[in-house]
This record gives C-alpha cells, sequence and structure tokens, in this order.
C-alpha cells in the first residue's frame, strides 16, 4: 500500500509494526514479522536511512510520525507523476500534429449520426479546463439548450463559458429563464440576430459544428469535429468577431453593476428587460418568457425611455450605450 512512498513489503510491514508497537529491537521485529534476523536487519536500516525510524535506546528503535517521515516523500513523489503526466500530453500532443502535418484527413473527423454529435457535445464540455465558446441558434439539432447539464457542472469547475444567442432562440418558451440562471452561475451571455452556423469551441483545441444547417429531425445530422489547424484558427475568429458586434445580456442579482457603471440607475430586473429588448426580442415574447402581461412589458419600457429621456426605444438603446448601462 505504501509503494508510492517507496517502501518496499518488508519495509512497510516493519514500519507499520513500529508505529502499533511503539518501539522494538531487531529481535522483535524478526519475531513478530516470521522473518530472519538478518532480513529485519536489513528492514530497520533501510527505514533510518529513508527516516522512518530512530534509535531511542542502544538497539532499541521508534516509528517516526507518518506525517512527517512519509508526508514529503509523497509530496515529491505527487509532483514526479504531474510532471510525468504534462510531458505526456505534450508528447501527445506533439504526436497528433505530426500526425496531422502527415494525414490532413485527421484534422477534420467527420461524425456521422446524432448519437455521435450529443457524444462530442458531452465529451467536449466535459474535458473543458478554461473555455467554451457557442454560437446558439434557433431550433436544436441535438438536444434543447435547457438539457445541456454538461454547462451547468463546467461552470461550477470554473470553465469560461461565453454564448451567443440568435434572437430567435430567445424567444423559444422556457430560454429566457434558462439564459438567466447560466448567466447567474457565471456564463457570459450576448444576442444577434442571426448565427451563422451552430458552432461549440472548447479550450481554442477542437471545434464542432454541424456540416448540414437544416437537416430534419427525421434525418441524421452530419457534424465536423475540427482540431488545430488555420481553419479551427478562422472559426475561432469567426466567433470573436461575432461577439464583438453581439449585445450583452445582463441579470445581476441586488443590481450590482460591475462593467464600470457604478452609477447606473436600473436594478437587476430593469437590466435584464433592458438587455433583452436592446437585443432585439419582441415585446410579446419578453411578457410570455417572463410571466407578464404585454402591456406590463410595455409600461416597463416606457419607465425606462422616462428614465433614459429618451422618446424612442432606438434613442433609449443609445442612451444606455452611451451611459454603458449594459
Amino acid at each position: 500500500m505504501l509503494e508510492a512512498a517507496g517502501l518496499a513489503e518488508v519495509e512497510e510491514r516493519a514500519y507499520r509494526l513500529l508505529v502499533r508497537a511503539g518501539e522494538a529491537d531487531v529481535r522483535d521485529l524478526a519475531e513478530e514479522l516470521g522473518i530472519t534476523p538478518d532480513a529485519a536487519t536489513t528492514a530497520l536500516s533501510a527505514m533510518l536511512d529513508k527516516g522512518l525510524a530512530r534509535e531511542v535506546v542502544e538497539s532499541r528503535f521508534a516509528p517516526v510520525a507518518p506525517e512527517v517521515a512519509l508526508g514529503p516523500r509523497l509530496v515529491r513523489q505527487q509532483e514526479t507523476i504531474d510532471w510525468a503526466r504534462q510531458a505526456v500530453e505534450q508528447l501527445a500532443e506533439e504526436y497528433r500534429s505530426s500526425l496531422r502535418r502527415r494525414d490532413a484527413d485527421r484534422l477534420i473527423e467527420v461524425l456521422p449520426s446524432r448519437a455521435a454529435l450529443r457524444e462530442q457535445v458531452r465529451h467536449l464540455q466535459d474535458s473543458a479546463r478554461e473555455e467554451v465558446m457557442y454560437f446558439c441558434r434557433a431550433g436544436h439539432v441535438v438536444m434543447p439548450s435547457t438539457d445541456n447539464t454538461e454547462e451547468l457542472e463546467a461552470l461550477g469547475r470554473g470553465v469560461d463559458y461565453r454564448v451567443i444567442y440568435e434572437r430567435a432562440l430567445l424567444e423559444e418558451p422556457g430560454m429566457v429563464a434558462n439564459v438567466a440562471f447560466g448567466i447567474k452561475l457565471g456564463e457570459r451571455a450576448r444576442a444577434v440576430r442571426v448565427l451563422p452556423v451552430r458552432m461549440m469551441i472548447a479550450d481554442r483545441s477542437t471545434a464542432l459544428l454541424p456540416l448540414v444547417q437544416h437537416a430534419g429531425r427525421a434525418t441524421e445530422p452530419t457534424a465536423a469535429l475540427v482540431r488545430g489547424s488555420s481553419l479551427l484558427e478562422a472559426l475561432i475568429g469567426l466567433f470573436e468577431t461575432q461577439w464583438e458586434r453581439a449585445t450583452p445580456i445582463r441579470f445581476l442579482e441586488d443590481g450590482q453593476v460591475t462593467d464600470g457603471a457604478p452609477t447606473c440607475p436600473l436594478d437587476a430586473d430593469e437590466l435584464y428587460l433592458l438587455s433583452l429588448l436592446v437585443a432585439g426580442v419582441p415585446d410579446k415574447s419578453i411578457a410570455t418568457q417572463l410571466g407578464l402581461s404585454q402591456r406590463t412589458v410595455q409600461r416597463r419600457v416606457y419607465h425606462l425611455m422616462r428614465l433614459a429621456g429618451a422618446q424612442t426605444r432606438m434613442q433609449l438603446a443609445w442612451h444606455a450605450a452611451r451611459e454603458r448601462w449594459l
């Protein structure tokens, strides 16, 4: 059991005996362990060299405390394992890069079914360590956004999620509440009118996107898994361009604003309503998602316009941008 700490089997048995007995001599060790005195002497000598035992009186020995004797050894062993793991990961990446250079087919893996695509969606999020970038279009090919429990687990691990939603998706039942829940857990969300493609990029090393955009439910979707290459860099560039153009969706608890606008007069509900409004979500859809009447939504929008001194919704959006409310 203590082989990881560098103890041989006889040494471990002898050390355990010392711990139980408090102290012993060579004859005690030999009798209790059922070994020869020479073997006991050898084991005791090894324990002394490794700092596991100390001589208390002539020819009698006591154990050194396990946390003192074994703790540092295990730390060093773990460091060695970590270094070896990093070396293996580096070699594996060099191996994959070499294969990709020699065989272009390895740059793109085709996923021929909905099940294979779903499995990759799970795997990329479960294995993500730093960042996931997501294009979320209206409708769904593999699963609805509300079923993406992998994102919640990844957010819990500290993975940074940047998600761009197509406006039509925010109009689907339950999506506003789902997006708000994700934002509360740390997701950074923005919205655009139309996205060019569905896409997920994990740790800037692998991208996943359907090859056929409008496959029906009765048709198996075909997707591409794109690994490190100029194509992957282009997809990352596409995401960053859309991210810069997209409208932030804000939902802050207790009305706290952390983006450099400490004097913002809006509370959390008003900020969320404003972000949906600026993102282009229709009043009717906002009302349905928030469980309000359309008249109530319009009244709250009018209240925002009065706060901004705006005569039109366009002026409201301009004022919100100028004052950095969003």
